[in-house]
């Protein structure tokens, strides 16, 4: 089985910085795009930023320049930096991997972390 397992959440001041990482384990013959989501209370589940396997990077309009999304292909591992964050930027941060197990499997599973809530303190 496929897990992703996040880590890096909590509660920072305005202004201040996060770091997020998410490693992917068990059954994995590759992992196409990886990318972060965001889901705030009341809000719809929203992408952050996205990273496909050569690298090719997208973000979300409103944490360009001050998120950065990378990933270690060998150790299947993606991160989210976030830096000057700001209040609108509390929610709960979701890992996300399209990742095919074996040869076989032609398209990529949906695969996602459970979640970790980011807290910016005015």
């Amino acid at each position: 089985q496929v897990q992703l397992v996040e880590s890096g959440g909590g509660l920072v001041q305005a202004g201040g910085s996060l770091t997020h990482s998410c490693a992917a384990s068990g059954s994995i013959f590759a992992i196409n795009a990886m990318a972060w989501y965001r889901q705030a209370p009341g809000q719809q589940r929203e992408l952050v930023a996205a990273i496909t396997s050569g690298g090719s990077t997208n973000y979300l309009d409103s944490v360009k320049g001050r998120f950065t999304i990378s990933r270690d292909n060998a150790k299947n591992t993606v991160f989210l930096h976030m830096n000057s964050l700001k209040p609108g930027d509390a929610a709960v941060y979701y890992c996300y991997a399209a990742i095919r197990r074996n040869s076989m499997e032609f398209h990529a599973m949906n695969y996602w972390g459970k979640g970790t809530l980011v807290t910016v303190s005015s």
